[in-house]
């Protein structure tokens, strides 16, 4: 099965990296050229123990791929992940969810076959109505599912 997984950070490339040792096809997207640039090139923008290993062993497996390419990359993905930050906002502290929306209206004007759109960032309830919203505002004629996978990762 191919993966995208919009969103190269701690989330997005630990989880790609580890479906991808699953088995399946995974793309990590970010908008961050240089990160890309370090992770094609072997080099990791964050510590895991074993991330590094573990990216390494599918990227040579031609499991794991990274690319600014948000078009590209989710052609063809069965499940379309949103592994964005949501930072908190200042003043009252709740999550921005500004990368969200703008990830799921990115997939939104690019998604020309069925998938599964899952957020894996950590959001509140009703973000995936939310999400499904701005999928249908933003253009996308095809059926579409949206789940919700948040992240319960202990980083370090």
């Amino acid at each position: 099965m191919k993966i995208a997984m919009v969103g190269a950070g701690y989330v997005g490339l630990v989880s790609g990296a580890c479906f991808a040792d699953f088995g399946h096809e995974v793309v990590c997207i970010d908008k961050d050229p240089s990160k890309i640039e370090r992770l094609n090139g072997g080099e990791m923008p964050i510590y895991e123990p074993g991330l590094e290993e573990l990216v390494q062993r599918n990227v040579k497996a031609n499991r794991l791929s990274f690319t600014t390419e948000l078009a590209e990359a989710i052609s063809g993905a069965s499940a379309i992940f949103i592994a964005v930050g949501t930072p908190s906002r200042r003043g009252d502290g709740h999550a921005d969810l500004s990368f969200v929306h703008a990830a799921a209206a990115e997939i939104g004007k690019h998604l020309d076959h069925p998938a599964v759109i899952v957020t894996k960032s950590t959001v509140p309830v009703g973000t995936g109505d939310e999400v499904e919203r701005i999928l249908r505002e933003s253009g996308t004629g095809v059926h579409f599912a949206v789940a919700s996978n948040p992240e319960f990762l202990r980083e370090g």
